[in-house]
């Protein structure tokens, strides 16, 4: 971005894309923007609700390998 807003992108083919802050104003109201794609994944916290929860295996992950477990064995 610049000072006055502008944000700079690049397509794949290389492409340098120029977005300019009143186009990207317009666009927050636009319904195109507040629907989300058809084939999103649900990633918990990023495009879904976090989960109150870890999953299990993560949680106890870290339990197995942890420093207090080589110390006390």
């Amino acid at each position: 971005t610049t000072p006055g807003g502008t944000l700079f992108s690049t397509t794949p083919g290389g492409t340098r894309i120029i977005y300019d802050r009143k186009f990207l104003m317009e666009c927050r109201n636009s319904p195109v923007t507040k629907t989300p794609p058809k084939d999103l994944p649900a990633i918990p916290g990023v495009t879904s609700p976090s989960s109150d929860e870890p999953p299990t295996e993560a949680s106890q992950s870290h339990l197995r390998n942890s420093p207090e477990d080589k110390r006390a064995g």
